[in-house]
């Protein structure tokens, strides 16, 4: 199992996405987030200059720095209202950029303290490039366009670093959508919810978390959305549909599937496999336990690939499962995982059909 992305790594994703993206390869997150950044700068230059175009004949508001306060605490206030808003009201906003209440309450509250992090970010980056318009204008001869660069542009080297590493695990992750965890919004009863508390705060391997539900509870955002708030911890995480899954079975240890992968379904460390079956209207299971014991003796040796059972039994797995019909056989599928070596124990279960 891998433990992180080392730096070669990020030097040349760093430089691939320097290049920028064309009709040939698609914008990775790590691109998004630098394109993003920028257009803060922008946001913060752009302004500065057009609003001290406009005062600079004012005697009080020649000094180029005084337009860049001015648009910094724009963007502050802007921020500022954007958190404190569902931070207060334990709302979801209507608008995606601007907080707009909403009737609805979180499921799943967000990361207040990872949220702050980046709303401060995104402020350093307005700030950055209203000051990058006074230096611009007023060059070394302003101490306080100097201080402010110096310090925002250190504050920014290791908020980046962060943030930048964090897309990659994002990323990497192959994930079908982002999302976050304080978007799910279908219903969960209280011990469902801490079953899910308890694997994402998991410090040991080998828990194994089934979720079954019919189509549209949001069993799938669920799984994704779990392991996504991993990979913002820098946690190794793999997405996989159960047939690729199964097909992987078959593949040799080095035949390499797609080169900009940094990391297989062998080597991560949390794993959530989707579409095991796809539940009701569908209430035949497709895949069941004794099918999956199969694909691990692809031989019928009658002897199952004990280095496969290992992995998967040493990892953090979130299984999508069929609806609630499943749940009166659920003791197959803690056979099941019991016989490839998983601690029955360490198998939990969620049912979101209600």
């Amino acid at each position: 199992m891998m433990r992180k992305i080392n730096k070669k790594t990020i030097f040349n994703q760093f430089k691939k996405d320097l290049i920028g993206k064309d009709s040939h390869r698609g914008v990775t997150l790590t691109y998004s987030w630098l394109a993003n950044q920028f257009g803060h700068i922008a946001l913060g230059f752009v302004p500065s200059f057009i609003l001290h175009d406009n005062i600079n004949h004012i005697k009080t508001y020649q000094n180029p720095v005084v337009a860049s306060a001015i648009v910094t605490f724009f963007w502050f206030l802007f921020e500022l209202y954007n958190f404190l808003g569902p931070l207060l009201t334990k709302k979801k906003s209507l608008n995606n950029h601007f907080f707009i209440p909403n009737n609805k309450r979180y499921v799943f509250n967000p990361k207040w303290l990872n949220i702050a992090y980046d709303t401060i970010t995104d402020v350093a980056f307005f700030s950055f490039g209203a000051f990058l318009y006074s230096f611009y204008i007023n060059g070394l001869q302003d101490k306080i366009t100097i201080v402010a660069i110096i310090l925002l542009f250190l504050y920014l080297l290791r908020a980046s670093s962060y943030w930048y590493l964090t897309k990659m695990y994002q990323h990497y992750a192959n994930y079908p959508f982002q999302f976050r965890l304080s978007q799910w919004n279908f219903t969960i009863n209280d011990e469902g919810k801490k079953e899910v508390f308890n694997f994402i705060e998991a410090n040991d391997s080998g828990n194994h978390l089934l979720i079954f539900g019919s189509q549209f509870c949001g069993k799938t955002s669920l799984g994704v959305g779990v392991l996504n708030e991993l990979s913002i911890k820098h946690k190794i995480c793999l997405y996989t549909s159960a047939m690729k899954l199964f097909s992987l079975f078959f593949i040799e240890e080095n035949t390499k599937l797609d080169i900009h992968r940094i990391w297989s379904w062998k080597e991560s460390n949390y794993l959530v496999i989707d579409d095991v079956n796809p539940g009701k209207p569908i209430d035949e299971e497709l895949v069941n336990p004794k099918k999956i014991l199969q694909f691990l003796d692809p031989t019928a040796s009658g002897k199952m690939n004990e280095e496969y059972c290992k992995i998967i039994a040493n990892k953090n797995v979130i299984w999508i499962l069929g609806n609630d019909y499943n749940l009166n056989q659920d003791d197959e599928w803690t056979q099941m995982l019991v016989k490839i070596g998983v601690d029955a124990l360490k198998i939990k279960k969620i049912n979101l059909v209600h």
